[in-house]
């Protein structure tokens, strides 16, 4: 980077637009991002009982074409990529070749030959150069499109009924974990329907140039139905009281799938081989037999937050860890997940608490995930 170029966090195209709306930002994996626009409990109630509008641009999209592309990313990831339909996305890892986690994916197949793959904004170099290396060998290119796309969310049961009044496209017939191109308010759009909120919801991707454009004609048609610009904030409690994992929080290097309870995202029947097969073969007989520390949900009896690091305890011994805690501002009581022993994972399991600052609060071991929207 020469002298001249700017340092500091990246900017969406979105940036001059979250200000003049009041944001709070914050410095995300490298960008600036809007924390949250006022209330975040209030943004979050707008997620689950209206609609909330993201910017998620800040997530890294790779693309994948070529003749041997579906072989590719079936040795890359841990995933049977080659089963994806075309117009269907699927929940993948990437793991190292000792099984550690290096990210969990979306992966979307937008035609026979070409995929997209969003990682994480912390993770989005490491994994792209994880499928550069990996694609030595095969009849396949990677691509750093993180330049080419804007990424605006609209999430909530009102969000259908809104993006509908702005496209054509049959958003009755798209399932979830499906993609559609499309345009929106006139502007071309891969339409997904995927999220990261527990609620109904799309995730929209553009050209950056055409992201103003969209988010203003998707706040004008939201009025009526109380959508809400929303920040960073208010979609970390939404994913956790849907009992979704964070990159860094409860997927790590140090973990394989089946320690994070995800084994069920590594395909061993898949052709070929790929990236940590055996470790993750041995990782599974190993969960099988004696399984690891068990990620489950917790909820207080107190008003105390837990925080990630903060010690599980039982009978005056540590038995786990908190990944996630927040206020739930659904069951209005603080929650957490945390990895704590097998023996004391079931739900209902008595005696279980949070060490909070050296106090022993006492918290019941529930089933993730906490909430679960009603079909």
């Amino acid at each position: 980077m020469s002298s001249t170029e700017p340092t500091g966090p990246r900017r969406t195209a979105l940036d001059a637009l979250h200000r003049s709306l009041g944001a709070t930002m914050t410095d995300f994996a490298g960008w600036d991002m809007p924390l949250r626009y006022g209330s975040e409990r209030d943004e979050h109630v707008a997620v689950r009982t209206r609609a909330g509008l993201f910017d998620l641009s800040h997530m890294g999209e790779i693309t994948v074409t070529g003749p041997q592309a579906a072989a590719l990313l079936n040795h890359a990831l841990v995933g049977n990529i080659a089963s994806v339909g075309v117009g269907r996305a699927r929940y993948t890892m990437i793991c190292q070749a000792d099984g550690g986690i290096l990210d969990d994916l979306i992966v979307y197949r937008l035609a026979e030959t070409e995929y997209m793959v969003v990682a994480n904004a912390s993770n989005a170099q490491v994994v792209l150069d994880a499928l550069t290396e990996r694609a030595a060998g095969f009849d396949a290119e990677v691509r750093d499109d993180r330049d080419a796309y804007a990424l605006i969310a609209v999430q909530g049961p009102e969000s259908p009924g809104i993006l509908k009044s702005l496209t054509d496209a049959d958003l009755d017939g798209l399932k979830y974990y499906a993609g559609l191109p499309g345009t929106v308010a006139g502007v071309p759009a891969l339409i997904a329907r995927t999220g990261y909120t527990g609620e109904d919801g799309f995730e929209l991707f553009v050209r950056p140039e055409h992201a103003v454009e969209l988010w203003q004609a998707l706040t004008k048609a939201g009025e009526g139905a109380g959508l809400v610009p929303c920040g960073l904030s208010c979609r970390d409690t939404l994913r956790l009281e849907a009992g979704m994992p964070l990159y860094g929080n409860e997927l790590t290097t140090a973990l394989t799938p089946f320690d994070a309870g995800l084994g069920r995202v590594v395909k061993f029947e898949k052709e070929g081989d790929f990236v940590g097969r055996e470790a993750l073969a041995e990782a599974a007989d190993r969960a099988g037999q004696n399984p690891p520390r068990v990620l489950v949900g917790l909820v207080a009896e107190g008003r105390r937050v837990p925080r990630a690091g903060y010690p599980v305890v039982a009978g005056g011994a540590v038995i786990g860890e908190v990944t996630s805690g927040a206020p739930s501002p659904t069951l209005g009581k603080p929650i957490a997940m945390a990895y704590v022993d097998a023996a004391y994972a079931a739900p209902g399991t008595e005696g279980v608490g949070v060490d909070i600052r050296g106090s022993h609060e006492p918290y019941e071991v529930v089933a993730l995930p906490f909430y679960k929207r009603q079909k």
